[in-house]
């Protein structure tokens, strides 16, 4: 009984060994290497398509949340009304040795 119970695990360790052992053999063929690649595009094509719905869900929510107007469809305008105005900026004053 003992034989038997290690002759059937073994063979089922090497059959599983063998079948691994084919399919990374087969995943670094240059057909195994462009499947691979185009699902990694892909999923990264959905991943950016679900980061864009959600950016649009959670703008639209924070949209109504605050009582704004939705955007209008198109690239945004920049209007030099609403830019903050520039002020030159001030230069900077070094401490003389001993003033501090």
């Amino acid at each position: 009984m003992n034989r038997g119970f290690w002759f059937v695990a073994g063979a089922g360790a090497g059959l599983y060994a063998a079948a691994r052992a084919r399919r990374v053999a087969e995943s670094l063929t240059p057909d195994g290497l462009r499947d691979r690649l185009a699902g990694l595009s892909l999923g990264a094509q959905l991943l950016a398509e679900e980061v864009r719905t959600g950016a649009a869900e959670k703008e639209t929510e924070l949209r109504d949340r605050l009582g704004l107007a939705a955007p209008e469809p198109g690239p945004p305008a920049l209007h030099p009304t609403h830019a903050p105005p520039r002020t030159p900026p001030t230069p900077l004053q070094i401490p003389e040795e001993g003033t501090t």
